[in-house]
């Protein structure tokens, strides 16, 4: 069969489907398969063997159902760093490196030469842990998950990245397998928010993804409210605690951490200028909270 033409049929058929950006997607995948730059998707008269054609097929088949693109190649770039990624894992989004970029400049504008002990709680992919551990390079960093699956592909990215020496990867609920010490200079977290009733109604790739990183209970806050009484105690004076939240749940975020002793609670606004990464601070001196 020619290239072009197995392209083209491709795309057809995810754009009768519903599938935006149809043809950039065909290529991605057609150019993945055969290990080629996508410009060489459009050679003319370029023949594709039968086996090949097979594979392809496949892969449109399962993009077809709405699997997401990213799970059917087993990668998405973050931080403009590729990352492995299975169904046992949330897919890393733009709103995650938002709240990097923000916590980076928040750290460095207090220390440019950071080298403390840094929690990121449910690390799925491990892409948090992994970034903090390349721009921090001085950094400990423990990177938590209840699920082993998805700690095993955390694991998998930190060798790749080379950086597995500097991450320690511990299974735990929540802060459930932590020492109840204050012992972090700074976590992060981004916890399923996604309020559970809305969940039928997004998009069908949403179904593929891990429904324990994404449902957030009642008014997608059940599992913040797990851990939020336990932030403050293992943070140590001075630490700062940043984290993702749904785009509507500004005013219950600040008002279920506002009565636990913190202090700079802040929203900042994501790349769409949404309330998107919330940040509270422990205070230097938390014995004295009226000094």
């Amino acid at each position: 069969m020619i290239l072009f033409e197995l392209y083209q049929n491709a795309a057809r058929r995810l754009k009768d489907v519903g599938i935006p950006d149809a043809d950039l997607e065909a290529s991605i995948m057609l150019a993945h398969l055969l290990n080629v730059p996508r410009a060489e998707l459009f050679l003319p008269e370029k023949i594709i063997l039968p086996a090949t054609v097979i594979a392809f097929e496949e892969y449109v088949s399962r993009r077809l159902q709405r699997e997401p693109l990213c799970y059917i190649l087993g990668e998405q770039e973050f931080w403009s760093l590729p990352f492995k990624v299975t169904p046992d894992v949330l897919i890393p989004r733009p709103e995650t490196e938002n709240m990097i970029e923000i916590c980076l400049q928040v750290v460095r504008n207090n220390d440019s030469d950071f080298c403390g002990k840094i929690l990121d709680m449910g690390t799925g992919s491990g892409v948090i842990a992994i970034v903090l551990a390349r721009e921090l390079p001085g950094a400990n960093i423990v990177a938590l998950d209840i699920s082993w699956p998805a700690l095993c592909v955390a694991l998998e990215n930190s060798l790749t990245h080379k950086v597995d020496e500097d991450i320690c990867f511990v299974q735990s609920d929540w802060l459930g397998g932590i020492k109840n010490k204050p012992v972090f200079d700074l976590i992060l977290a981004n916890p399923p928010y996604v309020e559970h009733d809305i969940l039928p109604s997004l998009q069908p790739e949403i179904s593929f993804e891990p429904k324990l990183a994404l449902d957030g209970g009642s008014r997608g806050i059940t599992e913040i409210k797990r851990f939020a009484d336990h932030i403050f105690s293992v943070l140590k004076p001075g630490g700062r605690f940043f984290m993702e939240i749904g785009a509507d749940q500004a005013d219950l975020v600040i008002d279920l951490f506002s009565g636990r002793q913190f202090k700079n609670i802040n929203i900042y606004e994501d790349y769409a200028g949404l309330p998107r990464i919330f940040q509270a601070d422990k205070p230097d001196d938390p014995e004295n909270l009226m000094g």
